[in-house]
């Protein structure tokens, strides 16, 4: 119990950037890995780690002691 919380899990949106699969925009970045891909059909996809992944790889290491 945290702050007067239960908290059972978590569960992050994505792990990589996606098109939105409603407006077909990458513009919205959810995940934990960012794709080289933007709304004009420029880029080429090549992947890269965000501060967020080393964060939440620490949040797994830690089974969520380090939020």
């Amino acid at each position: 119990t945290y702050d007067g919380v239960d908290l059972l899990g978590y569960t992050p949106w994505g792990c990589i950037d996606c098109v939105s699969f409603t407006t077909g925009q990458y513009s919205k970045r959810y995940g934990f890995i960012y794709v080289n891909k933007h709304d004009d059909g420029t880029g080429d996809m090549s992947r890269s780690r965000k501060k967020s992944f080393n964060w939440y790889k620490e949040v797994i290491a830690s089974n969520g002691e380090n939020l």
